[in-house]
């Protein structure tokens, strides 16, 4: 990060500090519902308990697929991680993003050992790091869908996490598989990167950095 990019993110945190009308989204990260290796859930009910508790913040939310062709994303600092700098390469990975505004933009990771939450370029910074010393197999790409969308129309019957035996590779959430009036299941739609198909706007890394922060504001 350059000096002028940590100066610039030092300054948005004392705004957040001081903005009064900057509303909590969430209560601790303890708090909300998480099941591990079911992320899309875990936003899904991030995005429900926003709906309910700040309604008037759901339009400044969006829900990230983050995914490949190969489904092979190499994300660091992620709990699962085992070495010191906690990488992980996932099929796929979903975020919460709250942008308050054209400077400040906060990342919910319930998966993530950085703070719940954490300002966006300090995540994509030590989350992402660069694609450039990647192999294109690993260049990860960013499925952002506005929350109310997300709410809308996600569906999963977790399938996914199911053996060819019909027993479960991870423990579900306790609660009823998602679903809406229309699908019962559609979660590939969203893992999927193929620009111009399905909900929201797929982005590269250097797009969807450029989507949520500038430096020159």
């Amino acid at each position: 990060m350059s000096v002028n990019a940590q100066v610039h993110l030092s300054n948005n945190e004392n705004n957040l500090k001081n903005d009064k009308s900057m509303k909590p989204l969430f209560p601790k990260r303890e708090e909300c519902s998480h099941v591990s290796c079911y992320c899309e859930e875990n936003v899904w009910k991030l995005c429900q308990d926003a709906s309910i508790r700040v309604p008037e913040e759901l339009d400044r939310c969006y829900v990230v697929f983050i995914s490949n062709p190969c489904r092979t994303v190499p994300l660091w600092k992620q709990r699962a991680g085992r070495e010191d700098d906690r990488l992980v390469i996932w099929d796929y990975h979903v975020i919460f993003l709250y942008s308050w505004d054209f400077k400040t933009c906060l990342v919910y990771d319930l998966d993530s050992e950085l703070p719940f939450p954490t300002f966006f370029h300090k995540y994509v910074t030590e989350t992402f790091r660069t694609d450039q010393v990647l192999k294109s197999d690993f260049h990860r790409f960013f499925r952002v869908v506005p929350a109310k969308q997300f709410l809308q129309n996600f569906a999963s019957d977790r399938r996914h996490m199911k053996r060819t035996d019909g027993s479960w590779i991870k423990p579900p959430p306790p609660y009823p598989a998602i679903c809406t009036p229309h699908s019962t299941h559609n979660l590939d739609e969203f893992i999927n990167m193929d620009v111009g198909t399905g909900l929201g706007q797929v982005f590269n890394l250097t797009d969807f950095v450029h989507r949520f922060y500038k430096i020159n504001k």
